[in-house]
């Protein structure tokens, strides 16, 4: 990245906070094409779309799908601000991502480095390279302050 561009995390963090902005939980995520361009960036939008699906890793996912025409985005990395959940993870894999770029880790509903640690089981077939801790600090910040309004 050339000096003063926004990274990918940095760009994950800008759709937390504008999915924090619309009343959804603030997670954000970016997808990175083979060569490197940006394919898609999305923040969650389950209350927005009244989806149950529309965590910001699937809406990435879908429409880097539909720019590059194919459900298998080989070569794509994805950078995103909390440990996807199981169902993210099953369709991280199913996607045949390249590099999974986390920040905060999800104790609670995390299925990569936590709880089910889908990548580790036997059954998935594809295992992406994981890289968590990256903008840890600022995304488990955004989510601790979302929820600590939601409590006040």
């Amino acid at each position: 990245m050339k000096p003063g561009r926004p990274t990918p995390m940095d760009r994950a963090l800008a759709a937390a906070r504008e999915a924090a902005a619309a009343g959804d939980v603030p997670v954000g995520a970016v997808l990175l094409g083979p060569d490197g361009q940006l394919l898609a960036v999305a923040g969650n939008a389950v209350e927005r779309l009244c989806d149950p699906t529309a965590h910001a890793e699937i809406l990435v996912l879908r429409e880097g799908a539909r720019r590059l025409g194919t459900p298998r985005l080989f070569g794509c990395d994805l950078y995103v601000t909390l440990e996807p959940c199981p169902m993210c993870a099953g369709a991280i894999a199913l996607a045949r991502i390249r590099r999974l770029y986390f920040g905060a880790e999800d104790p609670k509903a995390g299925a990569v480095v936590n709880g089910a640690r889908l990548f580790d089981l036997p059954t998935c077939h594809h295992r992406p390279e994981v890289y968590g801790g990256i903008g840890e600090r600022a995304s488990a910040d955004l989510l601790k302050a979302f929820f600590q309004q939601r409590r006040d």
